[in-house]
């Protein structure tokens, strides 16, 4: 069972998420603010972050770009789920560091096939 930290300004896109990947035997968590978010994973370590990009504040490739260039959390795998369907947000979220990319609405064995690549499985 991997603990997953869930970064998303959005209470129904968590539910959604949550539910999946409780389903399939991983322990969630959520943040609804990339700040949070930041803060969330340098407290609980999580094995992966599921990271949204739209939010007020800092923006999910801002802080997956933080994530990635702090020691103490460049370890953690992020993968950005989205609306934004570009192929150049998806390059850009790359360049950020995040592993993976996932648009919204988003297909359940996707999200966990994702996951499990991610996670080395």
């Amino acid at each position: 069972m991997s603990r997953i930290l869930i970064v998303d300004d959005s209470p129904t896109e968590i539910h959604v998420l949550k539910t999946m990947l409780e389903k399939a035997g991983h322990q969630a968590s959520a943040a609804n603010s990339a700040e949070e978010g930041i803060a969330r994973a340098k407290e609980d370590q999580p094995d992966l972050i599921l990271m949204d990009v739209v939010m007020p504040g800092l923006n999910g490739f801002q802080a997956t770009r933080q994530l990635s260039k702090d020691p103490s959390t460049s370890s953690i795998p992020v993968l950005i789920v989205t609306t934004k369907d570009q192929e150049t947000d998806r390059v850009w979220a790359m360049r950020q560091g995040a592993k993976d990319y996932l648009t919204k609405p988003v297909r359940e064995a996707d999200l966990l096939g994702k996951i499990k690549t991610a996670l080395g499985g």
